[in-house]
């Protein structure tokens, strides 16, 4: 995986994700839209609409938060929830 930002202001950024699919992507975008200062998350990989474009583009939009910030809050709750499954699922093993 490579991450690249490749545009960033204030309150947005796009971001490519080199080597991932809809899998990681919907993950990201999910987390993403369940932080209260996130107003958009969206990601785009379909060439055909993006001018040939063939690696994931994530958007984030925020209302004044940082959107790398969100960023990485999205992906520690990401681990926590992640965490929470391998528990709850060793508890149903046991």
């Amino acid at each position: 995986m490579n991450v690249k930002i490749l545009s960033k202001t204030d309150d947005e950024t796009e971001v490519e994700v080199r080597g991932e699919d809809h899998t990681l992507m919907n993950v990201l975008k999910d987390a993403l839209l369940r932080i209260e200062y996130v107003e958009a998350a969206t990601y785009d990989m379909n060439p055909e609409q993006s001018g040939g474009q063939t690696e994931p583009l994530l958007y984030i939009k925020t209302d004044g938060g940082d959107p790398l910030d969100a960023l990485g809050d999205a992906t520690d709750e990401i681990q926590e929830d992640a965490a929470e499954f391998r528990d709850a699922f060793e508890d149903a093993t046991a």
